[in-house]
């Protein structure tokens, strides 16, 4: 038996036919397929490929709903103009790990936006990580039953400009406790705080 999904629904299904060509299933029964609850928008700021990959990959695992890249004063000049010929592999990572870790609905990656237009157009709850003291834990700031619009910096986070940009526009700061992590390590411990 195998486990199949559309993007739609999940399926229980045996294998019918097998050619070197095409293998055919015949569906044995519907399975419950229920999106996570609540819906996460990651907006990442870029970072090194190789990392933004692995963070694309592990974030898939932890059900992220969404993916968009973010150009911030602190991304390394020029990824945010190569992003767009990245798409296509990050959609193929995503895949390969929602297969991996039997997902039935495939997370979204959307091409790189810039920060002012995040901050001003994002939607339902809005968080943003900061490293400064004053930030309260992620966990005690969340609240269920909306849309999490979770902002993370690249290396080096935020300049002051970007804080008071994100403030202005009523993003809640939070922190994830005393140390400095790496921008894709910060992805995954938000994520599994969030599903948890």
């Amino acid at each position: 038996m195998y486990e199949l999904s559309d993007n739609q629904q999940k399926y229980l299904a045996r294998v019918a036919e097998a050619h070197k060509d095409l293998v055919r299933f015949d569906i044995v029964e519907k399975m419950p397929a229920e999106r996570e609850s609540p819906p996460i928008h990651l907006y990442a700021g870029i970072i090194k490929f190789e990392h933004f990959e692995w963070g694309i990959e592990k974030a898939t695992e932890l059900g992220v709903d969404r993916v968009i890249p973010v150009h911030s004063a602190r991304s390394e000049n020029g990824l945010d103009k190569a992003v767009s010929k990245r798409l296509e592999r990050w959609r193929r990572i995503a895949l390969e790990s929602s297969q991996q870790s039997r997902r039935v609905f495939l997370p979204e990656i959307s091409p790189v936006m810039r920060l002012k237009d995040v901050v001003a157009k994002a939607e339902g709850q809005r968080i943003f990580l900061d490293e400064s003291r004053e930030a309260l834990g992620l966990a005690t700031i969340v609240k269920s039953g909306t849309v999490i619009s979770l902002l993370i910096g690249p290396e080096g986070g935020w300049t002051e400009e970007e804080r008071s940009l994100a403030s202005a526009a009523l993003w809640k700061p939070a922190s994830l406790g005393p140390r400095i992590l790496r921008a894709e390590t910060a992805w995954l411990a938000s994520l599994a705080i969030l599903r948890s």
